[in-house]
């Protein structure tokens, strides 16, 4: 249960509200049922949606003991959550306080606002409220000290879980601002209900000198004024806003946008912003929507210094104004307009600043503190993403897909790889052989044709091609093994699939198959065996081709002397140190067994891999070998550093693991490792980005790389699509 000011309510925190229920739903729909509180007043009705069942007239004493006679009542009810702001409970403070008293639940309290320097009423009034309460969320760690502080609440019943903020797909200024009639123009922008504590006359005092020096400026401000604004003195503010407006001549610099809009206009406005304005003149106003949403479009700030602009904000991810500093906002302001690598430096840091704070993340730590208060009984499940190609199809030209990005967006410049191409070709093999769509033959044409653009006669496969489709110098500087191993995994499982495919496909692939068998087996690269091991395996279900077989245990049997040399107790591996793709060794040995039925690669397989689940599975999770150094016998290994890729290979191993053993052990295994996608990792963060389809680059020690290259994105979808027959969703064609 959520008491909160709920939409269509017009109130920054019934949004925020919204925002936590369709974030907690749609992360953890399974684990969780909430219910709605909505706080009115004075008799004001709205059509609320159906997730509101109960209605407290705030203003109303008897309301509350009303409200909590139905909570308590409702079994399904576990624990309330309560969206606590001043004006909402000021006509009927000692009322509210009864309520929390006669609930029988337990109750968690966000504070909304925290004032600093209390007087005695008013930290009496706040005590009482935290010693009712299980549990307290603030926003910044400013208003946690505060209250530490200055009304000596335990630090340990204090949660801070910052403001949730939108993921956005990043569209690109020129085209935002050619489809709002704004193309050449920089922008400002400030947007929220109005009213004056807003202090947007700073704003426009300083728009002559900024237009003076940048003519083609103009200041977006967005939003409605406040309702109770408006019930109170009208359009006086807006009114006075536009006088001044007049009175400067900056009419065409200068434009209003007076509607309340929905979410994705708002981000759409402020994705197209070059520089975001927050000039409120309140210095206790402890946190802003508006200040986040802003950031989570990757919008240079200039702000006024409230506790939530002093946490986030360092010269390194914005500006901090004085309080009604006209000629200092327009200085920013010029500075910022006059500097585009500067305002790019500021919109990449103030991404990587905010985006821990997705409405994604802020579910995951809600849940968590759910699950806690609970002592357990509540135990939280994630939601299974539907399976999403569209970042795979932005990353893939007519060539094939693209290497990095920079944030969601190709990134031409690095080129392709065979390493890449061969598994967007498995991907797509994958996701066609799960939905039977014929449109995606295509696709599979496509990366087919880019590992025979790849395939030379004298050389194997090259790994690295140009924007132009040239080779480029990185094929003479690298070993190339270990690419020429996945292009023959990502022929071997096209073959499999040989029934459903059109013929061309399978002769083409099955022609470059054979060449490269034959080139690629004199090969000592452990990995390069294994993936090669794991495309014969897959073509032998279908064609039994001897010579293939005599290869297959060729590398088998090198694996297994590899093995054997380098096993000790405590240290059943291959090699005196776990690196990347590990999991693919035993799953080669696994795959040989079935083949050959040599139980020594049975058994090779099970201690292997038993060995690796021990050193990357624990309490946490899946937290698989760090790429910033990896785990040498007799060293400890890092917890930071963590690929997607090393995630996905080990789903898919487990899977192979669990339908040729029948061992529920790797099924469960299986679920949790693809849980760190959706956020079951060691910093508690989404690394799939649901709002792109696409994946991060990868879990770092204190943040996550926000890059979506096609390594990690590919990566994912095999996870995703490796799981997917273990579940029961539906596709999302």
């Amino acid at each position: 249960m959520i008491i909160t000011s709920y939409p269509p309510r017009e109130c920054g925190i019934a949004t925020y509200s919204q925002d936590l229920v369709k974030s907690i739903n749609n992360k953890f729909s399974t684990s969780f049922s909430i219910k709605i509180c909505a706080l009115g007043a004075d008799k004001v009705n709205y059509n609320y949606p159906k997730e509101v069942e109960f209605i407290l007239d705030t203003s109303v004493e008897l309301e509350y003991e009303r409200t909590a006679e139905s909570i308590n009542k409702d079994t399904n009810i576990q624990i309330v959550l309560i969206q606590h702001e001043f004006g909402f409970f000021s006509k009927q403070k000692q009322a509210f306080i009864k309520f929390l008293s006669q609930l029988s639940k337990p109750i968690v309290i966000v504070f909304h606002t925290v004032l600093p320097n209390p007087n005695i009423k008013l930290k009496s009034e706040i005590n009482k409220i935290v010693e009712i309460c299980q549990s307290i969320i603030v926003m910044t760690n400013t208003s946690a000290n505060v209250l530490i502080k200055d009304y000596q609440v335990p630090k340990d019943k204090i949660n801070i879980i910052a403001h949730g903020t939108h993921l956005v797909s990043h569209l690109g200024k020129p085209f935002l601002k050619k489809k709002y009639g704004l193309s050449g123009k920089k922008i400002l922008t400030t947007f929220g209900l109005l009213s004056s504590g807003k202090s947007i006359e700073t704003t426009i005092e300083a728009m002559p000198t900024i237009v003076k020096q940048c003519p083609e400026t103009v200041f977006l401000i967005i939003g409605k004024t406040h309702p109770e604004v408006v019930k109170k003195e009208g359009e006086k503010y807006r009114d006075s806003l536009e006088k001044l407006v007049l009175k400067h001549s900056l009419q065409e610099h200068v434009k209003f946008i007076n509607s309340y809009l929905s979410l994705p206009d708002l981000l759409e406005y402020l994705q197209m912003t070059d520089i975001y304005l927050f000039t409120t003149n309140d210095p206790n106003q402890a946190v802003s929507g508006t200040f986040v949403y802003a950031m989570s479009c990757a919008c240079p700030i200039i702000s006024t210094p409230i506790p939530h602009a002093k946490e986030l904000l360092t010269k390194e991810t914005g500006i901090i104004i004085n309080f009604g500093d006209s000629e200092q906002l327009s200085t920013s302001v010029i500075s910022l307009l006059n500097n585009p690598s500067l305002r790019r430096k500021l919109s990449s840091n103030t991404l990587q600043a905010i985006t821990p704070t997705s409405w994604e993340n802020s579910a995951i730590s809600h849940a968590m503190l759910f699950e806690k208060i609970s002592d357990n009984k509540i135990r939280t499940k994630y939601n299974y993403p539907v399976i999403e190609l569209s970042h795979l199809k932005r990353m893939t030209t007519e060539v094939g897909i693209i290497q990095f990005s920079k944030i969601n967006q190709p990134d031409l410049s690095t080129g392709y790889t065979l390493d890449d191409n061969a598994r967007a070709l498995v991907a797509m093999c994958m996701y066609y052989k799960l939905t039977k769509n014929k449109d995606y033959i295509k696709d599979i044409r496509k990366y087919l044709s880019f590992i025979k653009l790849c395939w030379q006669e004298k050389e194997g496969f090259l790994n690295y091609v140009d924007k132009d489709k040239k080779f480029t110098i990185q094929n003479q500087e690298v070993n190339l093994e270990d690419s020429n191993g996945r292009a023959i995994w990502a022929l071997g499982y096209l073959l499999s699939l040989k029934e459903i495919l059109p013929e061309e496909i399978t002769i083409q692939a099955e022609n470059i198959f054979n060449k490269s068998l034959h080139y690629h087996q004199d090969v000592c690269s452990p990995r390069a065996m294994s993936f090669a091991i794991k495309g014969i395996y897959y073509a032998q279900n279908i064609n039994n081709f001897p010579k293939h077989l005599l290869i297959l245990e060729k590398f088998t049997n090198r694996l297994a002397q590899m093995y054997k040399h380098e096993a000790q107790e405590g240290w059943q591996w291959f090699e005196s140190y776990l690196t990347y793709a590990n999991s693919i060794l035993p799953e080669a040995m696994l795959y040989s067994w079935t083949i050959t039925k040599n139980i020594e690669f049975k058994e090779i397989a099970i201690k292997s891999f038993e060995f690796l689940l021990s050193q990357i599975f624990n309490k946490n999770g899946i937290e698989v070998i760090s790429n910033k150094g990896w785990l040498k016998k007799g060293e400890k290994s890092k917890h930071f550093g963590e690929q997607p890729i090393d995630v996905a290979y080990t789903i898919m191993t487990l899977s192979g693991f669990y339908d040729i053993l029948d061992n529920n052990d790797y099924k469960k295994k299986m679920l949790i490792g693809f849980s760190w996608f959706l956020g079951n990792n060691r910093l508690n963060q989404i690394i799939y980005n649901p709002c792109t389809g696409g994946c991060y680059d990868g879990l770092e020690k204190t943040q996550v790389n926000l890059n979506q290259g096609s390594e990690s994105t590919i990566s994912y979808l095999m996870a995703r699509l490796t799981v997917e027959k273990y579940l029961s969703l539906k596709v999302n064609l």
